[in-house]
């Protein structure tokens, strides 16, 4: 749970809440403009501001509506109820929600001890995280990160992590840090974003998912993961308990790539890692990652990197 001293002041009530309890409505000049159904993050970031963090208004039905930045929504105490694409989405203490750009969001009333906090981020600012999680690229990585950046779809990422400690205490690390104004906070910020995602990451298990679809390519991105080395789609298929062929086509349809094509760039992107980080012979690299072929890992190393595997090494 957030410590006290946070939710305290994340409790009181707001001038927009007052107005509210007073008879009053959602005051759609806060959020967008001409009384369109687009909330703007220059309503929400003044010039510069690549992150804010602001309560969730309670008492009063948000209608539909987009945004134009990444918005991130985390329950501190109680719950809210969202309406996400249409699917209702009960978000409760301690889960984490982040919307796309163009992800349509409706919200019920929430009452005085449902304390949430919204994250208003511009895109712009996941470059470290980018840049942190880009030392060794995974299939699982791209998937999550392009769902959530990419601005013409309409994606969310609804992590279930109440109990997960280090998730929970970066995030109250990155509202402390927020809240109370902390000097050289933007490369803190970044950074704390970095950590939370590289936690994320290896709780994909606690990812609720929008549709079965999207259950299954996860699944399959999680088992090249773990067997990258000696994985096959007809045993994931078996271990997953899906149909191959319609597995198949569902992997290339929602990722562009084919089962063959993630397993090569979990194996190219672990191969650098070894590469770079320990003392195994190119030999013993290719044979690590799944390659007895020396030259054929020789060929598509050196067309993936630009250098053949020992330069890249000697690198």
């Amino acid at each position: 749970m957030i410590k006290q001293e946070i939710l305290n002041e994340l409790m009181m009530i707001t001038d927009e809440e007052k107005a509210i309890l007073n008879g009053g409505n959602v005051d759609k000049s806060i959020y967008t403009t001409h009384g369109g159904n687009v909330i703007r993050h220059k309503k929400l970031l003044s010039d510069g501001q690549l992150i804010r963090v602001r309560t969730h208004t309670r008492f009063v039905h948000f209608p539909e509506h987009t945004h134009d930045y990444i918005e991130a929504v985390y329950m501190c105490s109680g719950e809210t109820t969202h309406i996400i694409n249409g699917k209702p989405i009960k978000l409760r203490e301690g889960e984490l929600l982040f919307l796309g750009q163009n992800t349509r969001q409706e919200i019920l009333p929430a009452d005085e001890g449902d304390i949430a906090v919204n994250f208003i981020i511009q895109p712009s600012f996941f470059d470290k995280t980018l840049e942190m999680l880009g030392a060794e690229e995974t299939p699982i990585k791209k998937f999550l990160l392009s769902s959530l950046l990419g601005e013409e779809n309409q994606s969310y990422l609804n992590f279930k992590v109440a109990g997960v400690l280090p998730v929970q205490n970066l995030i109250e690390n990155l509202i402390w840090t927020l809240i109370n104004n902390t000097s050289n906070k933007r490369n803190i910020n970044q950074t704390t974003m970095g950590l939370l995602f590289m936690q994320l990451l290896n709780h994909t298990d606690k990812l609720v998912y929008e549709s079965r679809e999207d259950a299954a390519i996860m699944d399959v991105l999680r088992y090249i993961e773990e067997n990258y080395k000696d994985g096959s789609l007809t045993v994931a298929a078996r271990l997953l308990h899906y149909d191959f062929y319609w597995l198949s086509h569902e992997i290339k349809n929602r990722t562009g790539k084919t089962y063959t094509e993630h397993l090569q760039e979990k194996r190219l992107s672990q191969a650098a890692f070894l590469l770079k980080n320990t003392s195994l012979s190119v030999e013993e690299v290719a044979l690590a990652v799944g390659y007895e072929n020396k030259s054929y890992f020789h060929r598509i190393f050196t067309e993936k990197f630009g250098t053949t595997p020992k330069k890249y090494k000697k690198q």
